[in-house]
């Protein structure tokens, strides 16, 4: 019986969009832990930098593209700077 071929695995932006989901996950989740809140710039850059690493994807792969996330990135950069700079 031969087996099925390997799947490949994730290529280098997909890892780099996930770290990068997975550290802004843990800033966010910090303050609930009682730990101090990271500041909204660095949440911001993280989103800012999660944005170029899916452009970054698009441009290798066009089924990688999703519009909807970078939709929804841009959104909360603008929300957090708009809350950052204390308008909110």
């Amino acid at each position: 019986m031969t087996r099925p071929p390997a799947r490949p695995g994730p290529d280098l932006p997909t890892v780099l969009s996930l770290g990068l989901l997975g550290l802004i996950g843990v800033l966010l989740i910090l303050p609930l832990l009682g730990v101090a809140r990271p500041p909204v710039w660095m949440v911001a850059a993280l989103l800012a930098a999660r944005v170029g690493v899916q452009v970054w994807r698009a441009r290798r792969s066009s089924q990688a593209w999703r519009p909807g996330s970078v939709m929804l990135d841009l959104v909360l950069i603008a929300l957090l700077v708009w809350v950052g700079t204390g308008h909110g």
